[in-house]
């Protein structure tokens, strides 16, 4: 049985320490939404828990994979480059964004 399970949710973009020079950007999901995901995708995550998803950013449509992250307890989204530059985002601006969960 597929689910459209969609979350919209504003978060500010930042980057991975441990990658800093590399300019590795993501936001946050909600810690609820995570918990939902987590649970849908118990079983079917891919590499590292990663799960598929179709994401939008303004005008920027374009698909990836979230991955969870212990630290911050919520799965991180990659916001790439590319998005950034369209849509006019840089580390410490928040962006409304939505996650569509692909494969469920």
């Amino acid at each position: 049985m597929l689910r459209d399970v969609k979350v919209d949710f504003a978060a500010e973009l930042w980057n991975w320490d441990a990658r800093r020079l590399d300019s590795w950007t993501f936001v946050s999901l909600p810690v609820e939404a995570s918990e939902e995901i987590r649970e849908l995708s118990a079983g079917q995550a891919r590499g590292f828990g990663s799960v598929r998803v179709r994401v939008t950013i303004g005008g920027s449509i374009w698909t990836t994979s979230i991955f969870p992250d212990g630290k911050r307890d919520a799965y991180v989204l990659p916001v790439k480059r590319a998005v950034r530059k369209a849509e006019g985002l840089d580390e410490g601006d928040t962006a409304q964004i939505r996650v569509e969960l692909l494969d469920f």
